[in-house]
């Protein structure tokens, strides 16, 4: 039987400013990647989508990225390891700290945007950050690109992992995702969404942008929460993995 977590990049909202459609987005997805005040987000905003979270019955994550609230952590930075370990492990600590606070856990990190895709490619990047995960809890599931350095990084340093695929986005060769400046980069139709989606799932591989058939895993599918078509891409892509017997299930 294939299984499969559906997560989304949640609590991005910041101030009086709302971004995405948490609310309804989260009751349909297994697990929530939850923004920490770096890249988005602040602290009524954490603390609501933790509460929402808990009420769906759905595990959250931590979601730290890069300082650059204007640049919505999407710019790459140049900074070094001693300060990315210290930044992941402030923004997991924050949100951990929350979570003790509503009697819940957290389950796994994820890093945002720009940290993401650095991380993918960068193996000592990588290692920092995933250095401050295992310093907070050991037990934490490191979520990354499938066949990233991330993936490896967290796997050397002892910790779970969880390979992700992306239903909106497009992908290289190499596994790396299209650059979002470039054509390509976004897949907007949600029946090629949900197309890529099963076959990610149960044959493990998707179509790069090349017209290349390129071999990933799928541990947890991914759908923005700042997309103009978010709400509408989970509600189908939950219907359609229901519909190929594919279970909806956290990481852990």
């Amino acid at each position: 039987m294939f299984q499969v977590d559906l997560n989304s990049d949640l609590g991005e909202s910041f101030g009086r400013y709302t971004i995405g459609m948490d609310e309804r987005i989260i009751p349909l997805i297994s697990s929530a990647n939850v923004a920490c005040g770096f890249h988005a987000s602040d602290p009524v905003v954490m603390m609501k989508t933790i509460q929402n979270a808990k009420a769906a019955g759905i595990q959250i994550g931590a979601h730290p990225g890069f300082p650059d609230l204007m640049g919505f952590g999407r710019r790459n930075m140049n900074v070094s390891l001693e300060e990315a370990k210290a930044y992941t492990l402030y923004q997991i600590s924050a949100l951990g700290g929350m979570c003790q606070a509503q009697g819940l856990k957290l389950q796994h990190v994820k890093p945002h945007g720009a940290m993401y895709n650095m991380a993918a490619k960068d193996y000592e990047l990588s290692k920092a950050i995933c250095e401050a995960v295992k310093e907070y809890d050991p037990e934490l599931v490191v979520m990354g690109l499938s066949g990233s350095e991330t993936i490896r990084a967290a796997k050397d340093c002892g910790l779970k992992v969880a390979m992700e695929v992306f239903a909106d986005r497009g992908y290289e060769e190499d596994g790396s995702l299209v650059n979002r400046s470039k054509e390509g980069a976004f897949i907007r139709d949600e029946e090629e969404a949900i197309t890529r989606v099963i076959r990610m799932v149960k044959e493990g591989k998707v179509t790069a942008v090349t017209g290349k058939d390129i071999e990933l895993k799928a541990d947890s599918v991914c759908v923005h929460g700042d997309g103009e078509k978010a709400l509408l891409f989970v509600e189908k892509i939950r219907k359609a993995l229901e519909e190929e017997g594919i279970a909806i299930r956290p990481l852990i």
